[in-house]
């Protein structure tokens, strides 16, 4: 009973706590959002003060001495609340109890203004046209970027106004400026911050016993400890090595090309717009001029039909009780075949001044099964960044973006058809280096022609499907670009570790030193006086869990094996049921090695993955 009524008190809070943290994150009132971010503070404290309820404790600790039987979710419940237990100190002596307890409060305020900074942090440039040649017109003319006869502002914090100007700007100067921008955004408030959070990380996880913060969090996830994380980030890092030479040498022979001289080095700032080059010249690939078939509208829709289709849902849209933006959506997801109600989430898709500047599921109500038998559906909000639409013309999508758009669908999916008894287990709620890997499986269905040409279609003209031949161009420049790309990823991940990995407390760390350095020596190097750091939000709620993005790539393509050996490839319903029933209705009931081996038939395999990324 005290199990329960825990995760009965649990669901009951986050109700609140979802719904504060949406507010600070998107709503366009800067005291509402500086109230909800006060609010969010009180929450944190409570939330950590209840797991240091000794009486609580007591009684689960009691149970746990009668060796009483459970099974399925109920067993899994009771183990891991006893291991959070121990996880937050409870069996320590009261001193150390009480000074655990003491950080992890000041640890919960400082990450909290931490990702404040971070959402209020804003670097608009000024530019001229000469500064921004080769950037798109439909870019140039956007609401709020032209602002003069030959003037133009650019928001570095905006990421589709950043990689506008990082893809295709041909001066050197403006692609150094906005770089230098993005990666000083919230510098002078965040530094000292997070110094001391990281600071703070160490000092608990020596209280609790642990060597680093790194091993303390990975503890509770699929690679068990620190070094098995950065192991595997740095074995990929070796194996990508030739091909991220040979990327980094074809991009340099372009910009000898281009500017004549012999001697032209590839900074931090010239290889998204290399890669560009790269795309459109030796595979006729400008991500610009296919945004005409995807306009942000249709690619929702036809998105939605591959869903509806796949896992045998209908979507509804309905109107929302409260607006918190003019454009917000809200939908009903409901089971086609029995017509049960399975759930309902937001759209909040295009940017704005003080809105969360990335994209993310944002979960608002749990899915929990409660005693009289009744089952709680699912709420979430996908709130995303799109490039907002302009008068006469909708927001275009690049393929990037498409695939951005299924890969957090799919999340609102895992959330939505969870079928999870305790909301400890819902939806999303697995490993955090299990949780991306579903959407990141979704995003192969961009890549078939048969899935895109529901929907992807010039807006001017439907009856102009997108060609086979650009698809093939597509997946040809991917390939040949994608050492690139997850060298860089690999470098937040391996940074992100090390950071996490530090075994000491005397201050000899210097964070923004430190990183720009693990940054220059896996990647490129970074300009000096950056301070990339204080904006890696992933730094904080993430923490030593980016390298998941690359754990959970390998599980994802070695799941898409199982729609790649089908002949009807990702049409295949038997396999989306199988994918429903085995990976999304848990969520976190059980093992995630066991769902995916439920999912799979066999073993998981590394080989998929490797070859997909251009290893053999």
């Amino acid at each position: 009973n005290t199990i329960r009524a825990l995760d009965d008190l649990s669901y009951e809070a986050d109700l609140t706590a979802s719904r504060i943290y949406l507010m600070k994150e998107t709503s366009q009132d800067p005291a509402i959002r500086e109230k909800a971010t006060q609010l969010i503070k009180r929450y944190q404290d409570w939330a950590v003060g209840l797991d240091y309820r000794e009486d609580v404790y007591r009684s689960v600790k009691a149970y746990a001495d009668l060796q009483d039987k459970l099974s399925g979710e109920d067993k899994k419940l009771f183990e891991e609340t006893l291991r959070d237990y121990k996880r937050a100190g409870l069996s320590l002596d009261e001193k150390e109890r009480n000074e655990v307890e003491k950080l992890r409060k000041e640890l919960s305020a400082l990450s909290t203004d931490f990702d404040s900074n971070i959402t209020q942090a804003q670097a608009t440039l000024e530019f001229t046209g000469d500064d921004l040649k080769g950037v798109p017109n439909s870019f140039l003319e956007g609401d709020g970027v032209k602002t003069g006869n030959d003037t133009y502002s650019v928001k570095a914090n905006v990421t589709w106004h950043f990689i506008n100007v990082m893809e295709n700007a041909q001066s050197e100067a403006t692609r150094r400026r906005m770089k230098e921008a993005r990666y000083s955004l919230a510098g002078e408030k965040n530094a000292a911050l997070l110094q001391s959070i990281l600071d703070l990380r160490t000092h608990i996880a020596h209280l609790l016993g642990y060597a680093t913060w790194a091993d303390y969090q990975t503890e509770v996830k699929m690679a068990g400890d620190g070094d098995t994380a950065l192991n595997f980030l740095k074995e990929l890092k070796e194996g990508l090595q030739p091909k991220f030479d040979a990327e980094l040498e074809t991009y340099r022979a372009l910009k000898v090309q281009e500017t004549g001289d012999s001697n032209a080095r590839i900074h931090l700032w010239d290889w998204r717009y290399f890669s560009n080059q790269l795309k459109k010249k030796e595979y006729n690939v400008d991500a610009e001029q296919l945004r005409v078939y995807f306009p942000y509208e249709q690619s929702l829709q036809g998105m939605f039909r591959i869903y509806e289709n796949m896992f045998g849902l209908q979507f509804d849209k309905m109107e929302p009780p409260y607006k918190w933006v003019d454009d917000l959506e809200l939908y009903g997801v409901v089971d086609a075949e029995t017509g049960e109600p399975m759930g309902m989430f937001y759209l909040d898709m295009f940017p704005r001044d003080g809105k969360f500047n990335h994209f993310a599921q944002f979960g608002l109500i749990a899915g929990k099964e409660f005693g009289d038998g009744l089952y709680q559906r699912p709420c979430v909000a996908l709130i995303c960044n799109f490039p907002s639409p302009t008068e006469g013309a909708p927001s275009l999508l690049s393929h990037n973006e498409v695939e951005t758009l299924f890969h957090e669908f799919g999340h609102a999916l895992h959330s939505i058809l969870t079928r999870a008894k305790h909301s400890r287990f819902s939806g999303t709620s697995v490993p955090r280096d299990f949780v991306e890997a579903p959407s990141q499986m979704l995003e192969n269905w961009v890549w078939d022609k048969k899935q895109l040409d529901g929907f992807a279609a010039d807006y001017r003209d439907s009856s102009k499907k997108i060609p086979s031949a650009i698809l093939d161009q597509l997946k040809a420049a991917r390939l040949a670009t994608i050492g690139t790309f997850y060298r860089r990823q690999l470098s937040f991940g391996i940074l992100d570790l090390e950071l996490h990995s530090q075994s000491t407390l005397d201050g000899s760390l210097d964070v923004i030193q430190t990183s720009n350095q693990i940054l220059s020596d896996v990647f490129l190097p970074v300009p000096e006086d950056t301070t990339f750091a204080t904006y890696f939000g992933h730094l904080t709620g993430y923490d030593a869990g980016y390298y998941g993005y690359a754990w959970a790539d390998a599980i994802a393509a070695d799941m898409a094996t199982v729609f790649e050996g089908s002949e009807l490839k990702y049409n295949d319903k038997e396999a989306a049921k199988r994918l429903r029933e085995s990976i999304y209705a848990p969520g976190g009931s059980r093992n995630a090695n066991d769902l995916i081996l439920e999912f799979l038939g066999r073993e998981r395999s590394l080989a998929p993955f490797l070859k997909s990324i251009g290893i053999e």
